[in-house]
């Protein structure tokens, strides 16, 4: 445990009347035992209870079968939607090999105030509520995620956890230490501030579309 840290919980200590150090094998334990609290239970597989709670916050997917069809998989999306091929996609291994079609504007790099269309791949997903799970890194920037009105994140499939502390011990174990940010997107930014009545893209993208990439 770092000093800086140490200090703090020694001081949270004194002020609750503990006499236990911060370092005592009782405290250091329990820093890493993780308890899990009451799980719920349902029927079904991860994938189809993610993508009942995926529809249910307003979001959308489409399967696909194989990498070499995500493009196609785009293509469809930005047509249904009546967009331009303009696209500004994460610089990943997923997507870094993709073939664009010929007079597609696809940019590799962080997404910037007037990107309309954003693509990025999730690290997990989260079955009990239909999350997705996106780390902060080179081949994930953070702004993908929150300032395109439309945001694409290609899942795969083996990728879909069926619990929160689930994703969190997949994190532990693939990545060790925690990335400079962690976060949980569960459906399309929305609000009800105003008068009571759910806006989308209040703080962030007004639709989310996830492309499920087949195992």
């Amino acid at each position: 445990m770092s000093d800086s840290r140490a200090a703090i919980f020694g001081r949270i200590s004194k002020a609750l009347g503990h006499d236990t150090s911060v370092d005592a094998p009782v405290v250091v334990q329990r820093l890493h035992e993780r308890p899990r609290g009451p799980q719920p239970r349902w029927t079904g597989t991860p994938t189809e209870r993610f993508l009942a709670k995926l529809a249910k916050v307003s979001a959308t997917h489409a399967e696909v079968a194989s990498p070499t069809g995500i493009v196609q998989a785009v293509q469809d999306y930005l047509a249904a939607q009546n967009l331009p091929p303009h696209l500004v996609a994460a610089p990943h291994p997923l997507l870094n090999e993709l073939a664009w079609p010929e007079g597609w504007q696809v940019a590799r790099r962080r997404a910037q105030g007037d990107d309309r269309v954003g693509l990025a791949v999730a690290f997990c997903a989260i079955a009990e509520t239909g999350s997705l799970m996106l780390l902060a890194g080179p081949d994930s920037p953070t702004t993908l995620n929150f300032l395109p009105d439309d945001f694409l994140c290609l899942l795969p499939e083996s990728r879909i956890v069926p619990r929160m502390e689930d994703a969190w011990d997949l994190l532990r174990a693939g990545r060790g230490a925690l990335p400079r940010s962690t976060n949980i997107v569960t459906g399309p930014s929305r609000t009800a501030d105003v008068e009571q009545t759910i806006q989308l893209g209040a703080h962030g993208p007004r639709r989310l579309h996830v492309l499920l990439l087949k195992d």
